[in-house]
């Protein structure tokens, strides 16, 4: 009987900053549409105006708050799933069902949110700057100086603005992607027959949790994005902003950005989940 393999708690996060890195231009697009006033904009071209208007370089705005983002928000989901899964096996010697891994997701997802909520407020604010006027522009210089300045020219319950919506977030991305790609992955291998240790396995089964989950999260993640970037009191509360966008774009605005965010989160989720495998593979870090 083969013993089971725990590995490092940090994992998910790593392979997420690793994901991050490859996606963060279209994360930063995304954002941008999603903020927009106006719609209609598609993906390359907010791209292709960023470049031109702004810089090459302005297509990694904001990159050290999606790197601490993912350090945190990432690390404490993914973390707080596989530890779970790991003691409901270890108590019951058995693998967890559907409906013992959609609770154990939810509470990861929750979790993580709450973690990283922080960094998400300053990534939204840092990836969406240059599209401000000069004079509401914030400048933070990198994540941290981004925080230090919300504390201390807000206030600190600033960096937990957008909280319940990125809490729902949190809840629906990692029920929706985790769990699918364990699924996937389980129905892929079992009655496919596909190698489980292959790439090809790994990568069907993480775009198939990429269209789930961007499908599943887009209102939320819209509707989180809109609070974190508001200027302040004077924007009103989440519901004031929730109300004056359904008033003036119809509730069609929820669903803004889909394609974007799937053009994004599908090589995220994919880039995520091969990295998470190869770090299974070659045990990296454990001794």
């Amino acid at each position: 009987m083969s013993t089971k393999v725990s590995y490092p708690f940090w994992y998910g996060g790593a392979a997420s900053m690793a994901a991050c890195m490859v996606t963060h231009p279209l994360d930063l697009a995304k954002v941008r549409l999603q903020t927009a006033t106006k719609p209609g904009q598609s993906l390359a071209s907010m791209v292709y105006q960023i470049i031109t208007k702004e810089g090459f370089f302005k297509i990694y705005s904001g990159l050290t708050a999606s790197l601490l983002r993912q350090a945190t928000y990432s690390t404490a989901r993914f973390g707080i799933y596989e530890w779970l899964k790991e003691s409901y096996v270890t108590k019951y010697n058995v693998q967890p069902t559907t409906s013992v891994l959609l609770p154990m997701s939810m509470l990861a997802g929750a979790l993580g949110g709450l973690v990283g909520n922080p960094s998400d407020v300053v990534n939204i604010r840092m990836q969406n700057d240059s599209s401000l006027p000069v004079a509401q522009r914030r400048n933070y210089r990198n994540a941290f100086d981004g925080i230090f300045r919300i504390v201390k020219e807000e206030n600190i319950s600033t960096l937990f603005r957008g909280l319940t919506p990125n809490l729902v977030r949190g809840v629906l991305m990692t029920a929706s992607q985790v769990v699918t790609y364990d699924l996937a992955k389980g129905l892929l291998v079992d009655h496919l027959n596909l190698d489980p240790a292959k790439k090809s396995t790994h990568f069907s089964a993480s775009l198939l949790a990429g269209l789930v989950a961007t499908t599943v999260c887009s209102p939320a993640d819209v509707v989180k994005t809109r609070i974190m970037n508001a200027k302040g009191a004077s924007d009103g509360g989440a519901l004031t902003i929730l109300s004056k966008a359904v008033k003036n774009e119809g509730v069609g605005f929820m669903f803004r950005g889909w394609l974007p965010s799937f053009i994004r989160l599908g090589p995220h989720t994919i880039v995520t989940f091969l990295a998470l495998e190869q770090l299974r593979k070659y045990k990296i870090g454990m001794f």
